[in-house]
């Protein structure tokens, strides 16, 4: 597997050691790289796509993989990368020529190792992905904002709802008003046809004369009392002298 030729180093600064960019930061997902002219010179497959990925702002040169770049090794030859320590990028997923999963994580012995961040090249972009954190977060986030959109337009909802309410309810009191009022005009007129009949009916007939021989009792003027004192008193029951006479004596016999 050759890769492709390395730029000339950078001369040397007034210090005598050369120009290193700073490694990339930690969230760079809301940038993405392309390289038009190297995808129009070079296939994009397995064995170069990390010279492509080296192109990138996303690549670490401090890794382990620009150490075997320089010394003339493929930079993703696992026989040399699990005997170092320290960054490394990992080409983990392939699906040639579209798709390419590239995984940066920090080896600390030739069986333990740390996953850092992971990048993917879709279709010749590259970007970075996520963090898992930061999906829930930005799903959270969208889902908070339409439950809150629909809360709004629930509550107006409502609203229009309560006014339609307030305005059944003062027709329904206008039509229990106006059946009251029919209700008191059948009334005066049901009073008008009995007061009526009642005129056009004979009198009442003469209660019947008292037997001969029959005096009823006098009433002396102290014991008549106004209509409103018989109205609010009442008369004291009359004792039958048959009927209570207290207990039965039983006769004696001789």
């Amino acid at each position: 597997m050759s890769a492709t030729p390395l730029p000339p180093p950078a001369p040397p600064g007034a210090d005598g050691a050369g120009a290193l960019p700073p490694p990339p930061g930690t969230d760079m997902t809301g940038i993405c790289f392309r390289d038009q002219l190297w995808l129009n010179t070079y296939p994009l497959d397995r064995n170069l796509v990390f010279d492509y990925f080296a192109l990138s702002p996303f690549y670490d040169i401090t890794c382990n993989n620009e150490s075997l770049r320089s010394r003339q090794i493929h930079p993703l030859d696992m026989s040399h990368l699990t005997k170092m320590t320290g960054i490394e990028y990992l080409l983990t997923d392939v699906m040639e020529p579209h798709l390419f999963v590239i995984r940066k994580q920090r080896r600390e012995s030739p069986e333990k190792s740390n996953a850092m961040l992971a990048y993917y090249i879709l279709d010749g972009s590259i970007y970075q992905a996520p963090q898992l954190c930061n999906v829930f977060a930005s799903r959270i986030s969208r889902a908070m904002h339409h439950i809150s959109k629909a809360f709004t337009v629930a509550c107006s909802k409502l609203e229009k709802i309560g006014n339609v309410e307030t305005e059944s309810d003062a027709a329904a009191s206008e039509s229990k008003t106006q059946k009251e009022a029919i209700d008191v005009k059948e009334l005066k007129r049901i009073d008008h046809i009995l007061t009526s009949l009642r005129r056009k009916l004979p009198p009442a007939p003469a209660p019947p004369p008292f037997p001969e021989g029959y005096a009823p009792p006098a009433v002396s003027e102290q014991e008549k009392a106004p209509d409103d004192m018989l109205a609010s008193e009442a008369l004291p029951l009359q004792i039958d002298p048959i009927i209570d006479q207290g207990p039965a004596k039983k006769p004696r016999y001789q």
